[in-house]
């Protein structure tokens, strides 16, 4: 059993091959993806090939952790059925390339505990599942934010949860007019308009390690900043402002099952919005301009690919 999947080569060299797949095993699923998403945050360190050094790195890998598709062979022990939709978080099944992480692909083998089943209702959004997944952790850790620093998607997830969990709505800043759009039930401001220096609890995800000074300066006494994004740079912040604050700094990780399945509930019972966050949508056989786009055009949001198609 062999597939079509995105490569990446080397750092900015992108192609499309045919891999040849892992054998499945009895408590194997193969599924067939229909749609796939591109991240704009460690996808876009891998592609750039500043990803910081961890268990996985390397070239050439696959890559993807957002998927969706529909299960055609289930392992007698893998818990799934044939016919199933199925969020798959990705797969390591192509044998010398690497699965990091493993989801942009035609066809996948992954354990069977590894997949979540979903309604047929979600569609291509549930290749959302994994950032609101992302955003649910984050707050899970701690107090809910007061402040969100981005509005892309994974700031919108934030702050949607943020409303369902009730209280006083977060504010976003975003400096970009064309990403201020699109809010519901929060206010989305540019941060030089904001005079606020308060807040309990910022969650930062803009992936700018140049911005810890000024939030610092925007919290209140024993405030929190959450560290939701992902940073290639290093760190680093002015200790008295802190100090005399008494900041707390906490890092939110990568999502835990009961993340997925708390948020992929809340979608299907209609309480957490998905629409309106999937802006661009390519063919998989176009992945290389995808990609590209996905990178490098500040107007989209969340790019998928379309696998329905290939073989």
């Amino acid at each position: 059993m062999d597939t079509i999947a995105v490569v990446l080569n080397e750092p900015e060299r992108l192609s499309l091959s045919r891999l040849a797949l892992t054998p499945p095993g009895e408590a194997d699923v193969v599924v067939a993806i229909a749609y796939s998403g591109i991240s704009t945050g460690t996808e876009r360190l891998l592609w750039s090939g500043k990803m910081p050094s961890f268990p996985g790195m390397g070239y050439p890998l696959v890559p993807g952790y957002e998927s969706v598709g529909r299960v055609m062979q289930a392992g007698p022990t893998s818990g799934s059925k044939v016919g199933e939709q199925v969020f798959v978080p990705g797969a390591r099944c192509f044998g010398d390339v690497r699965g990091l992480f493993g989801g942009a692909a035609a066809r996948v083998v992954v354990p069977g505990g590894r997949v979540l089943p979903i309604d047929d209702t979600l569609g291509e959004r549930g290749v959302l599942l994994a950032l609101a997944a992302t955003a649910r952790h984050a707050i899970a850790g701690g107090q809910k934010p007061d402040l969100i620093v981005g509005h892309g998607v994974l700031g919108r997830l934030l702050a949607r949860l943020s409303v369902i969990a009730g209280g006083e709505p977060p504010t976003v800043w975003e400096r970009n007019p064309d990403r201020a759009a699109g809010a519901e039930g929060y206010a989305v401001i540019d941060p030089d308009q904001d005079p606020r220096r308060d807040y309990r609890a910022i969650y930062d995800v803009s992936g700018d390690s140049g911005l810890l000074d000024t939030l610092v300066g925007r919290l209140a006494m024993g405030g929190e900043i959450v560290l939701a994004g992902f940073y290639s740079d290093r760190l680093s912040f002015s200790f008295p402002p802190a100090f005399m604050r008494e900041a707390r700094l906490r890092i939110a990780a990568q999502w835990q099952d009961v993340d997925l399945i708390t948020v992929r509930d809340l979608a299907q019972e209609g309480l957490l919005s998905l629409d309106g966050l999937i802006t661009h949508r390519a063919d998989a056989m176009q992945a290389p301009n995808a990609y590209r786009t996905a990178f490098s055009d500040p107007a989209c949001l969340k790019m998928i690919l379309d696998w329905r198609a290939c073989a």
